[in-house]
């Protein structure tokens, strides 16, 4: 169904055009003072200047030309040229019963959808997920969801960092450790084993291990290096180790992203970019657009306009290696063939916000893309302790994510035990729902780019802006209508939600209202934190109109009904909203 702020907005044009003004002064937005009107049109105030008019003068033309618009309770002409708007409080109910109605609470599918490619995780591949994963993960969680609640196409890519130097680290390491295995004998024949020489365990040991060893032994080092090029050649014993490698650790990456309910398509990586690199390459010099300097190849990628010096993007080093800007543009290239995505989103480290510049630019000018190919990188900030430093453990480490996961649910179970309403049993399996969502929502709901501190405490709290108070609000709601259920005397006519008697009331149909535009907007500007704001301003309203009205013991039915199909719609809209978040709600708290 039609956004409410387009058909206030369509009310408003029909009135400028009756007044011979053009339609497109005719904006209407949510007031920016609530206690003295709901919406509000400044349109006059830019027509005065081109119609040579006072802008009180066009104001009052407009406001008598809608003095009776069954859309207006209020229509005020205000010095020195505003339009106040109230809504018809009937005229808000239709609307409530429309939403009641809808599928998705009236939040529509798009007509032309797109086919969308969410590059989001950035796990490696034999080290485990850490507390610097949480973003990208549930940042791109949500906008997956939320591009496919609208009717997108929207395909999630892991983006595995699988290629690097780490595998012949790994392999060397193994190689000292175990040089019994078949694939560091020269004379081996016949098929490599099915079962990987290591657990994920191991595995995570492994690498760290020669990582450090690497830094204190140059031959391990030139070792790791000439491992990683034979693999990279193709050398059939190293391929099957780093087969293991990916098996090992793909599954683990699977078992610990599901524990954050965060899944993905494609689990593809930077080994699948690597056969289109040479050719790339190839390219880019064929039409004059790589250059060397200083021993590298690279591409220049300023453009007239810029407000900096954006430097050239380096596609080869000196030694011949190729570099992350080279996979990611073999990347595109391998889903401009597979996919082709009408829109690309990376959800990275604000800090990488340069590299995609480069790898855009690149990509649309060596015609790997179209030139209007839409490709957006949203940059996140940091979660810093309470320190305000970057979040480590207590010991100066980086944090397991697991790890993270199991103490804010222990934190959640603790707090739902202090209200000792449910058993321990039901208090610890809500507790995993309960402490995902302090979790995400204490995450999600700041803005991307902005750094943010990690507060346990206030997360898990069901007070404030948090989401244990998002959740309980849709705990509590659902209790009233299990209460209604119960009644024996529930009006038996059609129920439809009838105009609001209260200005609480009034005030939640008004926040409803606002649902189908902040699910459009929160996408198109890639925000979830609009949803967040959006839900929590929307359970303050219900919580009030809550406190305010005696739902239960209502002695008129027909009045009753309307109020629990109100707020069964507050129930379904929270739920779409929180569902594309990658929340849910328990039963019960």
């Amino acid at each position: 169904m039609k956004k409410i702020l387009d058909l206030i907005t369509a009310e408003m044009k029909a009135a400028f055009a009756e007044c011979g003004y053009e339609e497109a002064y005719a904006k209407v937005t949510l007031s920016n003072r609530p206690d003295l009107c709901e919406y509000q049109c400044n349109g006059a105030m830019a027509a005065a200047k081109a119609y040579k008019k006072k802008p009180y003068d066009i104001a009052a033309e407009v406001v008598a030309k809608l003095s009776d618009s069954p859309v207006f309770s209020a229509v005020d002409a205000v010095m020195p040229g505003f339009i106040n708007l109230k809504i018809n409080s009937g005229y808000l109910a239709d609307y409530m019963n429309g939403m009641a109605g809808e599928d998705q609470c009236g939040c529509e599918k798009v007509e032309n959808p797109l086919t969308i490619v969410v590059d989001y995780g950035g796990a490696n591949v034999a080290k485990p997920l850490h507390v610097g994963h949480l973003r990208p993960a549930i940042i791109g969680e949500s906008i997956k969801r939320l591009g496919r609640f609208l009717g997108h196409h929207v395909i999630g890519d892991v983006h595995l960092g699988d290629w690097g130097l780490q595998m012949g680290l790994i392999i060397e390491e193994l190689k000292d450790r175990k040089p019994e295995l078949p694939y560091f004998d020269d004379s081996f024949e016949g098929e490599y084993p099915k079962e990987p020489p290591f657990t994920i365990s191991e595995l995570e040991e492994i690498y760290p291990a020669a990582s450090i060893k690497s830094k204190e032994d140059e031959a391990f080092s030139k070792r790791a290096h000439d491992a990683t090029l034979k693999l990279q050649n193709g050398y059939k014993p190293y391929r099957a180790i780093w087969q293991h490698i990916l098996n090992v650790s793909v599954a683990d990456l699977k078992k610990n992203y599901g524990n954050l309910d965060v899944s993905f398509d494609l689990w593809k990586g930077e080994s699948d970019a690597e056969p289109y690199i040479p050719g790339l390459i190839k390219e880019l010099q064929d039409k004059g657009l790589a250059y060397e300097s200083q021993g590298a190849l690279v591409v220049d990628i300023a453009e007239e306009g810029d407000s900096k010096e954006l430097p050239p993007c380096i596609v080869r080093k000196s030694d011949g290696a190729a570099l992350y800007s080279t996979s990611d543009l073999g990347t595109i290239i391998e889903r401009e063939r597979d996919i082709k995505p009408d829109w690309y989103i990376y959800i990275t480290d604000k800090r990488q916000e340069l590299h995609f510049i480069q790898v855009f630019r690149v990509a649309k000018k060596a015609g790997f893309t179209a030139p209007d190919k839409k490709m957006s990188h949203l940059g996140f900030g940091t979660m810093n302790g309470k320190d305000g430093k970057p979040f480590k453990t207590r010991d100066g480490g980086v944090m397991r994510l697991e790890t993270m996961i199991e103490d804010i649910c222990q934190a959640a179970y603790e707090k739902i035990l202090e209200n000792r309403t449910v058993s321990e049993d039901e208090a610890r399996e809500t507790s995993k729902i309960v402490g995902l969502a302090a979790l995400k929502y204490g995450d999600l709901s700041n803005q991307a780019s902005k750094d943010y501190i990690f507060d346990m405490d206030r997360f898990v709290s069901f007070e404030g802006n948090t989401g244990p108070y998002i959740l309980y609000t849709i705990v509590r709601i659902k209790s009233i209508l299990a209460k209604y259920q119960e009644l024996d005397d529930k009006y038996e006519g059609e129920v439809r939600i009838l105009a609001p008697v209260s200005g609480a009331e009034k005030d939640l149909m008004l926040q409803l209202s606002r649902y189908n535009e902040i699910m459009e907007t929160s996408f198109a500007e890639l925000a979830p934190h609009k949803i967040c704001q959006y839900i929590y301003e929307l359970a303050n309203a219900f919580n009030r109109f809550y406190h305010d009205t005696k739902i239960i013991s209502e002695e008129n039915k027909k009045q009753q009904a309307s109020w629990v199909r109100l707020i069964s719609l507050t129930k379904d809209v929270l739920n779409e909203c929180i569902y594309v978040l990658g929340i849910e709600a328990p039963e019960r708290m």
